[in-house]
């Protein structure tokens, strides 16, 4: 097995273009298991740990940039405006982990039960690609997200990185496990109210075959805060009933299967579970807006 040492982004993308075959490799979380378990040999790795350009994040003209190498405990640390992306990043692994995995590399293996991935579809990101032959180009994460541990990245790609529209309102990300600490999600929720647009969006993880986005519960819960005139008056009630329909739609839009981790019946009820959480928490913070 070839290891290539690219130290820029320019080296790595001209390598990638020469060997095409070579699987790119930053934090390693997932990949490495992989590797020791001998379920993968790949003729070559990329290995991206000195390529300086990933590993930046910025923001710009109401835009947020993430560089694929930048580390869940760089999230946590640096990125505190963004609640619900340090959550997920939190809940991922160990510290050791969370030292050198990467949002990068979530999207790169694309599990449904990447920790980062229902964040990034609850923002609406998109996943920035660049190789030397086409350049730059960007897909929306569900063009990206093609099935499960499937993405449309085309062999001589690397992920640079993701952008997204920074949202004005309140957000969680949490999830359900065996226990509360490195653990692999049995279902996790991410949903972030979106004042500009006056949208509330919500993504699923490990519930379905990649991410999912809960449409229908989206467009209800917008219309009963527009009903109880809560967009302008944040202190306008919600009706109880309204909460518990968003949470019904939020689990039928789930897709789940029975597995070790749990039946599809849990993973349901933890989606309903966890979505009349998310969105009382959201409208608690609302009408607090310590999110300012």
């Amino acid at each position: 097995m070839q290891v290539l040492l690219p130290h820029s982004l320019d080296e790595a993308l001209a390598i990638k273009a020469d060997h095409p075959e070579a699987l790119p490799l930053n934090g390693g979380t997932d990949l490495m298991v992989e590797l020791n378990f001998g379920r993968l040999r790949p003729a070559a790795i990329v290995d991206l740990n000195r390529v300086a350009e990933l590993t930046a994040w910025r923001e710009q003209d109401g835009h947020v940039f993430l560089g694929s190498g930048v580390t869940y405990t760089s999230i946590v640390r640096e990125m505190q405006a963004y609640k619900p992306l340090v959550q997920a990043s939190r809940s991922v692994g160990s510290p050791q982990i969370r030292n050198r995995g990467t949002v990068g590399g979530n999207l790169g293996t694309a599990s449904p039960a990447g920790d980062a991935l229902p964040v990034l579809a609850a923002y609406d990101a998109e996943v920035i690609l660049q190789s030397r032959a086409r350049g730059e180009r960007s897909l929306p994460w569900n063009l990206f997200l093609t099935g499960p541990k499937k993405t449309a990245i085309a062999p001589d790609e690397l992920i640079i990185g993701t952008s997204w529209r920074r949202l004005r309102g309140p957000g969680s990300f949490s999830k359900i496990g065996t226990r509360n600490a490195m653990v692999i999600a049995v279902a996790g929720l991410c949903l972030v109210i979106d004042e500009e647009r006056r949208r509330v969006n919500v993504a699923l993880g490990s519930v379905g075959p990649t991410i999912l986005r809960a449409t229908q519960a989206e467009e209800r819960v917008a219309a009963a805060l527009t009903t109880s005139g809560t967009w302008d008056d944040r202190s306008a009630p919600l009706n109880p009933q309204w909460v518990d329909e968003f949470a019904e739609l939020v689990a039928q839009a789930a897709q789940p299967l029975d597995d070790v981790r749990g039946t599809a019946a849990y993973r349901r009820h933890g989606c309903r579970v966890l979505a009349k959480r998310a969105i009382s928490w959201a409208l608690s913070e609302w009408r607090l807006p310590t999110w300012l």
